[in-house]
Formats: structure tokens, C-alpha cells, sequence
């Protein structure tokens, strides 16, 4: 469970810092933080799914 927690924090965090190069126009950081929040939070929800909602044990 811990590991859902890390993974969606950082993707909620780069979700913020996309929102920040969208701002600025920056193209890197909107690549670099669109890829961070799309593989973290597609791992966040597949383990979630995978482990359930609270951990089956």
C-alpha cells in the first residue's frame, strides 16, 4: 500500500510541475513532467488494482 501512496504522490506532483511548464511555455519540462505523471500514475492505479484497496492479504 505504501508503494500506491509514493507512486500517486509523485504523480500529483508532477501533474503541479506540468501545470508550471504550461505556464512558462516550456517544452522540455511539459514532455518531461507529461511522461513522469502518465508512467507513476498508471503504475499507481495498476498496482492498486492489482493489490487491492486495503491490501489483500
Amino acid at each position: 500500500m505504501g508503494l500506491v501512496i509514493i507512486t500517486g504522490l509523485t504523480a500529483i506532483l508532477a501533474i503541479f510541475g506540468l501545470i508550471s511548464a504550461l505556464k512558462n511555455k516550456n517544452l522540455v519540462g511539459i514532455m518531461f513532467a507529461f511522461g513522469t505523471a502518465a508512467v507513476f500514475g498508471w503504475f499507481a492505479v495498476m498496482t492498486l488494482i492489482n493489490s487491492g484497496y486495503p491490501a489483500v492479504h
